[in-house]
């Protein structure tokens, strides 16, 4: 039995959970029970991340403390899990005694080896608000192309990126003020130390996807810096012990303290159950020396690559710990082959969901798109509903209910007492080893698959039989008994399988089968003699208008969307001229309207890409190399490397705005704009044509 210790990405505690959010922790909850159900002890643990800026800033706008803020979300948090059937063995909060210990504990180790060290940074400082303002907290105008009201970090508009400070007439977006530049003592963790260690441990004993470990080697190769692990006060978080009293107010980064929140949720469970059966050994499982006696697993999303496979196992090496056995990144999830959208009804909360369709619909389908690799999944609705109608009642409760039905009636519940079919019982248990296989290694999909394979089988069987021609038929009595109970031993074995998938499905189909358990070893017992329940029905079908419900319920109008909410972190006025006023302005008082003879002037053509590649040594640029029907190929950057890896777009056909100014940039220069739709914050998702679009035709 190996002893198992398993993680999802902590949720931050300043919103709710929606089903990009779900499609994590429903893999890892997947996972674990698939684990459990082959016999290992496995322990799922996880919190709320509950620090940083933008839950004080959230909580004074909310006319509450910091605390009551993310106790609030936390209890929406675990209910909306507690509704998706994720079975936390504990799920706590990063602001806690055992998070603060164990935080206070790397660092002073960090420090004690020499880890740490202090320098002045410059930042952008808000007079009003009192507070240095993070990139995401300023907006100005771009120091290249001049494009008002641009983030701290990179233009959405030319794609250049820079720091906060090279922006012209910047402005605080909490308060409007003009910030100023101000020093301060910042404390850094010398990541640079740790290079080889890192090298070894991202390419060693399969600790990450072949494509994390890869997309780390840019970043080796482009080469890492000191993390500045520390922020000023006012700051929502820990203060970092053993500071000079001349510098009190020094607060712990979020993203230091927050993968520490895995340690101190296990601490908190172990505390829970010491002197029980259920008792935990924390050292057992974090200790460095005990890194090979048991296993620890993250289930994270690629866009926190960076933070859990570079800085978290060098902090754990460095402070003496453990590190992870295995770092395991999903990609995002689109809905109808796009970002999700508000306006579209497609950013759907878990709540909402819940309110309109059943969870376990939810859970099957992304099974049956997840695998071992890095890769965006697609929530399509339509395909949604056929496939849970199809292979859920269509094909496995469907076995159940064109058999039971006889059993109960003419044989009093009684399945016959030998096996007629069991060559083919035999070949469904078999495959049972793949399937769990498939499960441990990530690969859900294949698993779904190969447990549909076998549902078509027993229809097939049953089918090929017809049990309820066979019953009008004398003579045929055990025949029909027969035939009807191979039926329900393979349903058993689809429930032994889909269990990690519906646990609350497979719950009802054990009253109804009348057994206790649906571990994989059980599987290897046939039920032959044995008595099973009444029928109930165990899942109906989606209908179209409950689809459509949730839909137009998860909509919010263009209108709503366009007007600020007072006092949110993301406000800010239109101009700068009217800093007091929280009320959003009209297009026609923005003066933002053009003229059609303007946008005649945009000239847009189809694009082939070519090639799609990272730009080295910027964070948010991709480089496409695009063939838009001339002489040669134009050369186009775009900021949009958060939301796209190379090869989604490699190969496609996309709209080039062609007669834009080139812009010269230190990477190049770029000769027009990828279009792109959406929110540079959220998600912006580029416009894709069909591949017969003729390549250099101008789109009117």
């Amino acid at each position: 039995m190996r002893e198992i210790l398993v993680t999802s990405a902590l949720p931050y505690a300043n919103g709710y959970i929606h089903l990009g959010h779900l499609v994590e922790y429903i893999q890892t909850d997947i996972w674990a029970r698939a684990m459990k159900a082959q016999g290992h002890q496995v322990t799922y643990v996880c919190a709320d991340d509950a620090h940083g800026t933008a839950i004080m800033l959230k909580a004074e706008a909310n006319g509450i403390t910091p605390e009551e803020q993310i106790a609030s979300v936390k209890a929406s948090h675990e209910a909306d899990f507690a509704k998706f059937l994720i079975n936390f063995d504990n799920y706590h909060t990063t602001h806690s005694e055992e998070n603060k210990h164990f935080s206070e504990l790397i660092y002073r180790r960090l420090n004690s080896a020499g880890h740490i060290s202090t320098k002045d940074v410059e930042q952008l400082f808000d007079p009003e608000k009192q507070l240095f303002l993070a990139d995401r907290f300023v907006k100005g105008e771009c120091s290249e192309c001049g494009a008002l009201d641009q983030y701290g970090d990179n233009c959405e508009v030319c794609g250049t990126t820079y720091d906060a400070t090279d922006l012209k007439n910047p402005y605080s977006t909490l308060s409007n003020a003009t910030p100023v530049l101000k020093t301060s003592k910042h404390y850094f963790f010398d990541l640079p130390e740790f290079e080889q260690f890192l090298k070894d441990w991202t390419r060693s004993d399969n600790r990450l996807q072949v494509s994390v470990a890869n997309k780390l080697q840019e970043w080796f190769e482009a080469g890492l810096a000191s993390w500045d692990i520390s922020r000023d006060a006012p700051y929502f978080g820990f203060q970092i012990p053993d500071t000079p009293s001349v510098e009190p107010d020094k607060y712990f980064y979020v993203w230091l303290d927050a993968p520490v929140g895995y340690m101190a949720s296990f601490k908190n469970l172990c505390d829970k159950r010491e002197g029980t059966e259920q008792a935990l050994d924390f050292d057992r499982y974090w200790a460095q020396e005990n890194e090979h006696k048991t296993e620890v697993y993250h289930f994270i999303g690629k866009d926190i690559v960076y933070f859990h496979a570079l800085f978290w196992p060098a902090m754990l090496a460095g402070s003496e710990f453990r590190t992870p056995t295995g770092v395991f990144a999903h990609g995002f999830l689109m809905v109808n082959g796009e970002k999700m959208s508000k306006s579209r009804g497609t950013f759907i909360k878990a709540e909402t969901y819940a309110e309109h369709l059943h969870p376990e619909y939810l859970r099957y389908y992304f099974a049956s798109k997840l695998s071992d690799k890095v890769e965006d999944i697609n929530l399509d609705l339509e395909d949604f509903m056929q496939k849970v109608n199809s292979d859920l009642v269509g094909k496995v409760v469907n076995i159940a209910s064109r058999s039971a039905g006889f059993i109960v009636k003419k044989y009093d519940g009684m399945l016959s007492d030998v096996c007629v079919e069991s060559t083919l019982l035999e070949d469904i248990t078999k495959t049972g080893d793949e399937i769990a296989a498939a499960y441990e290694n990530r690969e859900f999909s294949r698993a779904m698959r190969l447990i549909m394979q076998c549902a078509d089988k027993a229809n097939e069987y049953i089918d090929e039989k017809k049990p309820w021609s066979l019953a009008k038929i004398e003579g045929t009595e055990q025949e029909v008994q027969d035939v009807c109970s191979v039926a329900i031993n393979i349903f058993r074995q689809l429930m032994v399988y889909l269990a990690p998938v519906l646990p609350e499905l497979t719950a009802n189909a054990k009253t109804f089968l009348n057994i206790e358990d649906l571990s994989f070893a059980s599987r290897n017992e046939w039920l032959l003699g044995h008595k099973i329940n009444k029928f109930k029905p165990l899942m109906q079908r989606i209908e179209e208008k409950d689809i459509e419900a949730m839909v137009e319920a998860s909509k919010e109008s263009l209108a709503q969307a366009a007007i600020p909410v007072a006092n949110d972190t993301d406000v800010n006025c239109d101009s700068k001229a009217d800093k007091n006023t929280q009320a959003a302005k009209t297009d026609t008082e923005q003066g933002d309207y053009i003229g059609i003879e303007d946008f005649a002037k945009v000239e847009m053509k189809v694009a082939h890409v070519l090639e799609c590649n990272h730009v080295e040594g910027a964070d948010k640029l991709l480089q496409f190399t695009l063939d838009v029907g001339e002489d040669k190929p134009r050369n186009v950057f775009s900021g949009i490397r958060k939301f796209y890896e190379p090869e989604q777009l490699a190969d496609k056909k996309v709209i080039c705005v062609t007669n834009l100014a080139p812009r010269k940039m230190k990477f190049g220069v770029s000769e027009g704009m990828v279009l792109s739709t959406g929110d540079p914050k959220t998600g912006l998702t580029v416009v894709t044509l069909p591949d017969d679009c003729v390549v250099g035709d101008t789109l009117a």
